[in-house]
């Protein structure tokens, strides 16, 4: 009797990378309608499921606690879902065009460009409209980019990962300092400590549309370059050397942050290391394709923060805990570990 050939079964995964993303993208959306609902149910006073419900489709002007869920526990939910997936997205885009497992919006500057701007709104135009609060916080991203990528590209032996980190905290850091000087000369510290903490309570739905809006913008840019950045993320050469136009795709790339990290920090503050620990973990699950990594990681940033927001309310109640500060907690030991990992590349 002939003997069988060795299966080869075992070996094969149980879910190809694209199979993995699908289940991110559906069990996640799904996650993020639990965790909604499950968000607005908490706080002081806690509202049943049910409620909740009624308040969506049976909707009474007169029941407090309706006006309560739709006025303050509703924006504040969404807005935790969109910053999550604005900052990841954005890291996931600047990892992919720098080739720097270090990048992230807080950690490159970005944040700190937009924290100058608000401290120069409340300094100088007071009462202003929140239209240009979000402008002047997407002019500060885009120049407190510009600088950090100039100073790495000046620098002896290029823009390697951990010389544009250097950069970045550099640049942020000065930036956080000027924004402090200007609030205690001004008097308007108390107006930019809520920034400076990070969180998104107190959202009103005022800021929803504009938050829509960047979300379509920006998301359908992000996956319109994802393929062009799976080249450069192979490096310059090979990206020039296949036809991609490298110069527009990190135009492109860079407008999407700004866009998007500016967005975040005029609503949610300083919330940092989203950016950096999400794209790492979405690509050890689906891989290194940027079509995938861009939309996966979004859905997880977007659960993460609304998950941090929930942990703020739980840990010292009826306080709040800054969620800058539980998203920094668990962002700076990842970030000492690539530090260190990336260290050879100086």
């Amino acid at each position: 009797m002939g003997h069988k050939a060795p299966s080869n079964k075992k070996n094969k995964p149980f879910l190809t990378k694209n199979g993995k993303a699908w289940v991110i993208l559906i069990g996640g959306f799904l996650l993020l309608l639990l965790s909604i609902i499950v968000s607005i149910s908490m706080g002081e006073g806690k509202t049943s499921v049910t409620t909740i419900l009624n308040s969506f489709f049976h909707y009474n002007e007169d029941n407090i606690v309706h006006q309560y869920i739709k006025e303050i526990r509703l924006p504040r939910a969404l807005a935790g879902v969109f910053v999550g997936i604005f900052l990841a997205i954005s890291g996931a885009i600047m990892q992919g065009m720098t080739r720097n497992p270090l990048a992230d919006p807080s950690i490159m500057g970005v944040m700190g460009g937009s924290e100058l701007a608000i401290a120069v709104v409340f300094a100088f135009f007071h009462g202003t409209s929140y239209l240009f609060l979000l402008f002047a916080s997407f002019i500060g991203a885009g120049i407190s980019a510009m600088i950090v990528f100039s100073i790495g590209s000046w620098t002896k032996g290029g823009l390697t990962p951990v010389k544009l980190a250097l950069a970045g905290t550099a640049i942020g850091t000065m930036f956080s300092a000027l924004s402090t000087t200007i609030a205690i000369r001004f008097n308007v510290a108390r107006d930019l400590s809520f920034w400076y903490a990070g969180g998104v309570v107190g959202t009103k739905w005022s800021s929803i549309p504009f938050i829509l809006v960047v979300a379509v913008i920006g998301i359908l840019i992000a996956l319109f370059i994802s393929k062009k950045i799976n080249v450069l993320s192979m490096g310059e050469d090979v990206a020039l050397g296949l036809g991609i136009n490298v110069f527009w795709t990190k135009l492109l790339g860079s407008v999407t942050v700004v866009l998007l990290t500016g967005a975040s920090v005029s609503i949610a503050g300083m919330i940092g290391f989203i950016g950096l620990i999400i794209p790492h973990i979405t690509r050890f699950i689906v891989g290194s394709n940027y079509r995938l990594i861009i939309p996966c990681s979004g859905i997880l940033g977007g659960l993460l923060l609304i998950f941090s927001d929930m942990l703020s309310r739980v840990i010292n109640p009826p306080y709040e805990t800054p969620v800058g500060a539980i998203t920094s907690l668990i962002g700076v030991p990842f970030f000492l570990y690539l530090a260190r990992r990336e260290g050879r590349g100086l």
